[in-house]
């Protein structure tokens, strides 16, 4: 399983910190809004019921002999349903005889007693507050207090603080992304600076004064950007050096070996073998230095200018013996890049299908690129990403000192296609056989 970047992470983290905060703070504010609520709204209730209390037992007190008469001319309002019991005997102001099972029978006995207590019940699902006032002795007043706004106030309170909840995880996970998109940013510069180098681009550095924190990462990064530039550049002389040198030997010894060739006619069969393979094998040295004088040059800038690419191509075309009729596309008008660059690198390409893929079937000129088209086998997918590697033959990569070729003719390609900061690649052509690739921007 994929484990998740550091950005998602952080933002993660800081969406659940803010989650369980506003939880927290959630929780504690819903309780202690429900509690305040619920005492101020009992305190009302219980000063109310009093009062009923009050002028009931003074009017019957007052002679009234009739219980409903009196209860009926109380302002009770809907949420709040009177009872008196007395001498055992219920009385209510609504034909709801069965009001006084809602009072809990421990309530009762508490008014009974002679002791004014008050009790939260669930009526019809309804919260509600039962409350009873003693009159005399066997006379007590029941109010019941429905508090069905209180329910929908504390629900419309929980929606909004669950709301409010949600909206502070999203804004944690907002700050969290951003946080991390501002902290991580020098390292994405880190990494570009790298991708850079890893491209062919060795004058990448990156600026220490940016992010001081970072500093002493950046100096790092810099100082091993010059120590790669500096055995890139050694190795580049090393093997230019090395080429160099031995071109004199062996055009001396390539001078000898066309001498003995000549007269190869005059010797036995396995002398005359023999002299063939020293000629081709000189041929091929030859070659190989020529390529590692080619690549040891390859980081010198390109020298553009005005290049008509089609008639280039044909005259590449018709130099290894093709017809130029192969070359396809429109006119792409002029190019500006290095003649003679792009020239080696579409005729190494030639050279290559020809060698390898069983003959160019197709030269095509676009705007900004360049295709060959070969008819032989193609080359495997796996292979494609190292087939541009120095030493590297095709279907056998990875083979070193195997066939005829150098194994450098496209390193050289690819050399310079980044030269002219383009690139090489190979695909699969339609139909079978491979299709190379050159982009020149």
């Amino acid at each position: 399983m994929r484990r998740a970047g550091l950005r998602t992470r952080v933002s993660a983290a800081f969406a659940v910190g803010a989650l369980a905060l506003s939880v927290c703070v959630t929780v504690v504010s819903y309780e202690l809004t429900r509690s305040t609520l619920f005492r101020e709204r009992e305190r009302t209730a219980v000063r109310a019921t009093y009062f009923d209390a009050a002028l009931v037992d003074a009017s019957l007190k007052g002679g009234a002999t009739n219980v409903a008469d009196v209860l009926g001319s109380l302002d009770a309002g809907g949420d709040r349903y009177v009872m008196v019991q007395r001498a055992g005997r219920w009385y209510s102001r609504t034909a709801d005889t069965d009001a006084h099972a809602a009072v809990p029978a421990q309530l009762q006995e508490m008014a009974a007693g002679g002791e004014a207590a008050a009790q939260r019940i669930r009526r019809d699902g309804v919260p509600a507050l039962v409350i009873a006032v003693p009159l005399d002795a066997d006379t007590v007043f029941y109010e019941i207090v429905a508090q069905r706004e209180l329910e929908r106030t504390l629900q419309v309170l929980a929606l909004v603080l669950a709301a409010v909840a949600i909206m502070m995880a999203a804004g944690g996970a907002a700050v969290g992304w951003y946080v991390t998109r501002h902290a991580l940013r020098p390292l994405g510069a880190v990494a570009d600076a790298a991708r850079g180098i890893a491209d062919g681009d060795l004058e990448t550095r990156l600026d220490p004064e940016t992010e001081p924190d970072l500093a002493a990462l950046a100096a790092s990064f810099n100082h091993m950007a010059d120590e790669l530039d500096r055995r890139m550049r050694r190795d580049r002389r090393f093997a230019a050096d090395v080429s160099h040198e031995l071109r004199s030997p062996l055009q001396t010894l390539a001078a000898a070996v066309s001498v003995v060739d000549r007269r190869k006619d005059g010797l036995d069969e396995r002398s005359a073998a023999a002299v063939g393979l020293i000629v081709a094998e000189v041929n091929r040295f030859q070659e190989l230095v020529g390529d590692l004088l080619e690549l040891a040059r390859s980081d010198q800038p390109v020298s553009r200018e005005p290049t008509d690419i089609v008639a280039l191509a044909e005259r590449v075309v018709r130099a290894h013996g093709l017809d130029p009729a192969i070359v396809e596309g429109d006119d792409p008008g002029e190019w500006r890049v290095d003649a003679r660059r792009v020239e080696q690198a579409l005729g190494n390409l030639i050279e290559n299908a020809v060698r390898y893929g069983g003959g160019p079937t197709a030269v095509r000129v676009g705007k900004g690129f360049l295709e060959v088209d070969d008819a032989g086998p193609g080359v495997p997918e796996e292979l494609r990403a190292s087939i541009f590697d120095r030493f590297v033959r095709g279907p056998a990569a990875g083979a070193r000192g195997a066939g005829d070729g150098t194994g450098l003719g496209l390193a050289i390609v690819a050399e310079h296609a980044a030269a002219h900061g383009g690139s090489a690649s190979v695909g699969e052509r339609p139909g079978g056989g491979a299709r190379f690739r050159v982009e020149l921007p």
